[in-house]
């Protein structure tokens, strides 16, 4: 009798997974979202035939961690509409494709899940588009434009989401949502031959709503928060292309969700280092494999942290935010080990995370400009710097957060733009420090000389803001 027991566990051990019994609740829930009619994904995975035909490519990438795209991390906490497969899912596609991927009991076939058609966050209370198509050459670098849609609205609307759809998706890699309220993007449209304008331009002061990326879903602003819309704001689109070979026609739509009354408290965004490192020195030399930046930032009041998103071009490496507590203990809010330009989303944490006032935020940002960087797009390495352009650099780590005290955002705000000033400043210094010859000395000196009142040897956050007034007004 036990040498049976044994024989039966050991059959049952060693069975095969099927893909009607094993394999197809899996790739339906977590796979075919994307790999369906319509979806941005190469190919479809929507019966068998399907997903057999790439069994091994599926089986090899899922057990790389490549697919399905999540490329977040933290020990500390969880996030909202994890895509990951647990190892026993890897396991079961594993072991279907070495056992030749049999199709099972075909009397009673899985069925699909229940997808959203068209708008996944239900119809829009408003739908707009671009004014005309805009002509994407086939071939050559990545292109970024701004388009405008004037709104026309005669009362202030509050925005809880905006749903991204582009026409062509393979062409379309991210696409950024500002408000103008000065008609200078219309001025800036009206001026090019054709839909939309190259550049925002110093001259443009636009108003963040948002974004959208390759592999992002659409995302409700929790409740209570939303964004405003002032009237008479016109919408600016700021979006990234990727030629795909051929040319193409693109023209994108959105639709927006209102909210029906204001928001009950505001939220913010702390970004490290800030302005997608603009104010970071970022300047990484070729070969450089391991190039880092650095900043932190410390709370001056307590805050629920909502969503955390990273943004980095071609040379990202890998990116992390911890939050060093008051008490000592140091938490992972993100972790990127391996970045992948073509996957940028924000991710929403399953819970609201609590931060106290005096939480030291710290980001760490790496690039790698060597040869071994498949994602390169200089052969050889060349030099590269801050810049828009996808083959320039940016790197940054951004916390969403609400003030736990609604009246303290203020304060929050306020110290945050100091640290941003604070940036600016050193980055001035910094680049006259590292200047050649003796006139980056007499700078230095006459800097000091001019703006240290005190002469205490340093300028005091006063003294900075009086140096900084100066120079912008001589363009120094």
């Amino acid at each position: 009798m036990l040498l049976l027991f044994v024989a039966v566990t050991t059959s049952w051990a060693a069975k095969t997974p099927t893909f009607n019994e094993d394999v197809a609740s899996i790739v339906f829930n977590k796979c075919t979202s994307c790999h369906r009619t319509g979806e941005a994904a190469p190919f479809e995975f929507q019966n068998y035939r399907d997903v057999q035909k790439r069994g091994k490519l599926i089986a090899k990438v899922v057990r790389k961690g490549v697919m399905p795209p999540w490329h977040i991390e933290s020990k500390d906490y969880h996030f909202a509409d994890d895509r990951t497969l647990s190892d026993s899912e890897i396991n079961t596609i594993g072991q279907w494709v070495a056992g030749g991927m049999p199709e099972g009991d075909r009397s009673n076939p899985p069925k699909l899940p229940e997808f959203t058609d068209g708008w996944q966050l239900g119809e829009p209370d408003l739908v707009v588009k671009m004014k005309a198509p805009y002509t994407l050459y086939a071939e050559g670098p990545d292109i970024y434009r701004q388009f405008v849609i004037p709104l026309d609205f005669k009362e202030d609307k509050w925005v809880r989401a905006i749903e991204f759809r582009p026409g062509k998706r393979s062409v379309v890699h991210h696409c950024l949502y500002y408000y103008d309220l000065t008609g200078t993007a219309v001025k800036l449209d009206a001026a090019e031959g054709q839909e939309g304008f190259r550049r925002l331009g110093k001259e443009f002061r636009g108003n963040a709503l948002g974004g959208w990326a390759v592999g992002g879903a659409p995302q409700m602003l929790p409740e209570g928060l939303a964004y405003k819309l002032p009237q008479g704001a016109d919408l600016v689109l700021s979006t990234h292309f990727h030629p795909s070979g051929k040319e193409e026609s693109e023209v994108s739509t959105l639709g927006l969700y209102f909210s029906d009354k204001a928001p009950t408290q505001g939220f913010t965004a702390v970004q490290l280092p800030p302005l997608f490192g603009a104010l970071a020195g970022i300047m990484i030399p070729a070969g450089d494999a391991n190039y880092v930046k650095e900043d932190s930032f410390v709370l001056p009041v307590a805050v629920k942290a909502f969503g955390v998103s990273a943004h980095a071009h071609y040379l990202g490496k890998s990116m992390e935010m911890n939050a060093q507590l008051p008490n000592g203990e140091t938490k992972e809010l993100l972790k990127i080990p391996d970045w992948d330009f073509s996957w940028q989303e924000e991710y929403r944490f399953a819970d609201e995370v609590y931060l106290p006032a005096g939480t030291r935020l710290s980001a760490n940002v790496v690039w790698d400009n060597s040869e071994d960087n498949i994602y390169n797009p200089n052969s050889p390495p060349k030099p590269v710097r801050w810049g828009r352009e996808s083959d320039d650099e940016m790197g940054s780590v951004t916390l969403m957060v609400t003030a736990a005290n609604p009246g303290e955002l203020s304060e929050l705000k306020s110290r945050y733009r100091g640290h941003v000033r604070q940036s600016a400043t050193q980055t001035i210094a910094n680049r006259f420090a590292g200047s050649k010859g003796r006139r980056s000395g007499s700078i230095m000196k006459r800097i000091m000389e001019r703006f240290d009142k005190d002469k205490d040897g340093k300028l005091s956050a006063e003294e900075r803001a009086e140096a900084r007034k100066f120079y912008r007004g001589n363009r120094f």
